[in-house]
């Protein structure tokens, strides 16, 4: 499945860095380029859990049960199947007994209250960074405020955050939803947001918000990831210049469509997204000078080297990499799966 935007209505990568802010540098003995985003692809939290699953079919053995998508991969989630990993969507699919790991994206006390009393070995491989937005969502309610919830609705993130103190969080999606807000004290209300939004969206929505309720609360930290933030930056530098931008990810992932939008934000003149080069038509590279290539933080970057190649079968050189950060960011594995894995060394 392909998402297209237009603006009105290679098998490799050289370092090739810019400077902040500035148009990308393209080279003048050529027609063709292609830019490269960096960072992309693969953030510390997906990392995470798609290492845990991996582990957790070595150590336990197959079959090995997910609740939901591991993350919005669906080349991700493939491979994991063919290695024995099944995926559920709610617990109640789950023989008791056996092993069930909760995906990067959270869940609510009431999963984990219900994975208790099935008696089932959990593994919590919730992104750190989705757990500390819950952490801030109890301590808000347990201070009785009223707490506006940024994010889309179903998102598995949202329904996590949600669970974690239904009676104080109201989902809030855009800024038109600010107007039929209501809540008991205006002077107690805070927001959080859904860790995967647009940076851009997200603040437009707060400023809406707090122009209806002046004393609205921040939350101690900013909600939106660094690598949701990171990848925007970087795809807003490939864009100045760019007759297209493709995003690798899947339909369903919430930062990767985010990278489709803020691509023509900044000047992209089209942008796709495409779960890999088979989705990708020929018809667009018409007239193309300029590709510039990108991918959400849950695609792994064979998906985006099959992109290049494919640019590059077509007469695009290959990539030159735009840098405008750098990340460095390791979580270790959940507690749980750390504690058996050093069980079964000393065994």
């Amino acid at each position: 499945m392909t998402l297209r935007h237009d603006a009105a209505g290679a098998s490799s990568a050289q370092d090739g860095a810019t400077d902040l802010g500035l148009p990308p540098v393209l080279d003048p003995e050529t027609a063709k380029n292609v830019l490269l985003a960096a960072p992309r692809g693969y953030c510390a939290g997906v990392d995470r859990a798609v290492i845990t699953v991996e582990k957790a079919l070595d150590l336990y053995g197959a079959p090995v049960y997910v609740r939901k998508q591991i993350v919005h991969n669906k080349h991700v989630v493939a491979n994991l199947e063919s290695r024995g990993a099944i995926f559920v969507e709610e617990l109640d699919e789950v023989p008791e007994g056996r092993t069930v790991v909760f995906s990067a994206h959270g869940v609510s006390p009431a999963v984990h209250a219900q994975a208790a009393e099935r008696g089932l070995k959990t593994i919590d491989a919730t992104c750190p960074l989705v757990t500390k937005v819950h952490h801030e969502a109890r301590r808000f309610a347990s201070d009785d405020y009223d707490i506006l919830l940024i994010g889309h609705e179903g998102h598995e993130e949202v329904e996590g955050t949600a669970g974690e103190a239904p009676e104080h969080i109201q989902l809030v999606q855009s800024p038109d939803d600010v107007a039929g807000i209501v809540v008991r004290d205006p002077a107690k209300v805070a927001w959080l947001s859904q860790t995967t939004l647009s940076v851009d969206e997200t603040l437009e929505t707060v400023a809406a918000i707090r122009e209806k309720f002046p004393l609205l609360l921040d939350p101690p930290s900013d909600d939106i990831c660094y690598a949701t933030q990171n990848r925007q930056l970087a795809v807003k530098e490939i864009s100045l210049a760019a007759d297209l931008v493709i995003v690798v990810g899947s339909r369903n992932s919430s930062n990767s469509v985010r990278l489709v939008e803020v691509a023509l934000e900044a000047g992209a003149k089209a942008s796709y997204l495409v779960d890999d080069h088979t989705e990708i038509d020929e018809a667009w590279l018409d007239g193309v000078e300029t590709v510039s290539v990108t991918s959400g933080a849950s695609v792994p970057e064979d998906l985006v080297e099959g992109v290049l190649a494919f640019l590059s079968e077509r007469g695009f050189p290959d990539a030159r990499a735009v840098h405008s950060a750098e990340e460095s960011l390791i979580f270790a594995l959940p507690p749980e799966l750390r504690r058996d894995l050093r069980a079964a060394q000393k065994a």
